[in-house]
């Protein structure tokens, strides 16, 4: 599903972003990218979402090789990727039903869609009963909250949450731990869509160990808190379905 190989990223001739990083993603992971400050995580989710193009390697994203990925085709793959940033990027003039349904309301979306798929991505991140609230209403917790409902609405096959806990305190911290645990097998919930087209389910022995695969982006070994993994960049592999592009819609 997500594929890189040989991926250098440089941006001045002493500065690396990432080197040589070989990692192959598929169907069904919860993969958390650990490693101190500094040491590419960022780097590796924009690569990914194609906000950056790497200096060396290729990057296929669901059959799709994006490495020198045209601009005009990026809004297409970020629609197929749901993004969790760690400092929200919320709109404090628009409600939380609002800032949801905006992502939906640029990508040209009828007003009958988002009034259906909204209120369901807001019932999976418990937030039904505040949807007329502002961001500066909300906690921490709940502004998180809002992000990865934002997340959700174009039915992602990946997602991809930068350090989704960073701001938040340890008790917030868990619940949003909890929640992207749920979400690796809500995918069925998300879409009205014809079978084919839903996110997939992964096998429940695969949800009751929860496999949490870590990729270590710092050269020593380092004592991980398997509680605390979503502390970090974490990757998300929710659909095996191949990505679209522009000239297959």
């Amino acid at each position: 599903m997500i594929k890189l190989t040989g991926i250098t990223k440089q941006y001045t001739r002493d500065s690396v972003g990432v080197d040589d990083i070989h990692l192959h993603i598929r169907h069904g992971e919860f993969v958390s990218v650990v490693g101190q400050s500094g040491t590419g995580k960022t780097t590796l989710v924009k690569l990914i979402i194609a906000e950056e193009q790497p200096t060396q390697g290729s990057i296929e994203i669901g059959g799709w090789n994006i490495t020198n990925i045209r601009r005009n085709d990026v809004p297409m793959l970020r629609r197929q990727i749901g993004v969790i940033f760690q400092d929200f990027k919320l709109l404090s003039g628009k409600t939380v039903f609002e800032n949801v349904a905006f992502a939906m309301q640029v990508a040209g979306e009828t007003g009958k869609r988002i009034r259906e798929i909204v209120p369901r991505v807001l019932d999976i991140v418990g937030l039904t009963n505040k949807d007329n609230r502002y961001p500066n209403q909300l906690s921490g917790g709940e502004q998180q909250r809002v992000v990865i409902a934002r997340s959700l609405v174009h039915r992602p096959k990946i997602l991809v949450a930068d350090e989704p806990t960073g701001n938040l305190d340890s008790i917030n911290t868990q619940e949003i731990i909890e929640i992207l645990k749920k979400l690796m097998n809500l995918g069925p919930r998300l879409s009205s869509s014809p079978t084919t087209e839903r996110l997939s389910i992964i096998s429940k022995n695969v949800l009751s160990r929860l496999i949490m695969d870590v990729l270590s982006l710092t050269k020593k070994k380092e004592n991980i808190d398997f509680h605390n993994l979503c502390l970090s960049s974490a990757l998300l592999v929710l659909s095996s379905l191949p990505f679209r592009t522009w000239h297959e819609i």
